[in-house]
């Protein structure tokens, strides 16, 4: 099941198993919150793009009965994926498709889909640009493969009307991302900023829109704290990552 620098982690709170590996890529605080701030049908067919070895749909898992496909370029990290996936024995409700995400509508129909989750790369490239020297790093975080437009276009074009787009990513990318995303028909409708700690800089920006969805409306949420003053995790991420302490 394990290759040679490959290990295995766990969510305590949702008891999922996933597979690592330093070398390639390890799921980060943002899965863990993407797949918590998305709010899930108890059916239906959810989409997860950028998949990489596949944290969101596994974390989303527990949330619904739903079909979960995770879209991924990387062959490496599409096969960490598919083997998390037999090792939680979540075959009947997950799968991953080792592609292109621009090309996913030739294997899942347009328009067909109620979720669609994404944790895309946050950095664009320019010219300047220091990129990571490892080529499965540098294409998880920079838009190298795919960009932000193509993401979001690809999400609207994925979603029935009505169905919902859910992005984490960069605030500084906040204001192109709502035009990005109305320009592809999707209305942002709940936003959430979170904080490594207080009194810092929001670190990652959570985002909700709904295709075709009814202009305004958007709700800014409570900001969300990772870290307290001692460097522990804040009540409400712990809840997030572990067992209560009464579970």
């Amino acid at each position: 099941m394990l290759k040679a620098d490959e290990r295995i982690d766990q969510l305590f709170r949702l008891d999922i198993q996933i597979i690592q590996s330093p070398s390639v890529f390890s799921y980060s605080m943002d899965a863990v919150l993407l797949a918590d701030f998305a709010q899930l049908p108890k059916r239906g067919l959810i989409v997860d793009l950028c998949a990489g070895n596949g944290a969101v749909g596994l974390f989303m898992s527990p949330k619904t009965n739903g079909q979960i496909v995770g879209v991924e370029l990387q062959p490496r990290l599409a096969d960490m994926a598919q083997r998390s996936i037999e090792l939680n024995a979540l075959t009947e409700q997950l799968r991953v498709l080792n592609m292109d995400l621009k090309d996913v509508t030739t294997v899942i129909k347009k328009d067909s889909v109620d979720i669609v989750t994404c944790n895309p790369p946050y950095f664009k490239v320019a010219p300047n640009s220091q990129k990571n020297p490892n080529e499965h790093l540098a294409l998880a975080r920079h838009e190298i493969a795919t960009d932000l437009r193509t993401v979001v276009q690809t999400m609207s074009g994925l979603l029935k009307m009505n169905g919902k787009g859910y992005l984490v990513h960069r605030p500084e990318r906040f204001l192109e991302i709502c035009d990005e995303l109305r320009a592809a028909r999707m209305e942002p409708k709940r936003v959430r900023f979170v904080y490594p700690k207080a009194g810092k800089e929001a670190s990652m920006v959570l985002i909700e829109a709904v295709k075709d969805g009814k202009k305004g409306g958007l709700r800014m949420l409570p900001e969300l704290t990772i870290y307290d003053e001692n460097s522990d995790y804040t009540p409400e991420m712990r809840t997030k990552l572990f067992m209560a302490e009464d579970d």
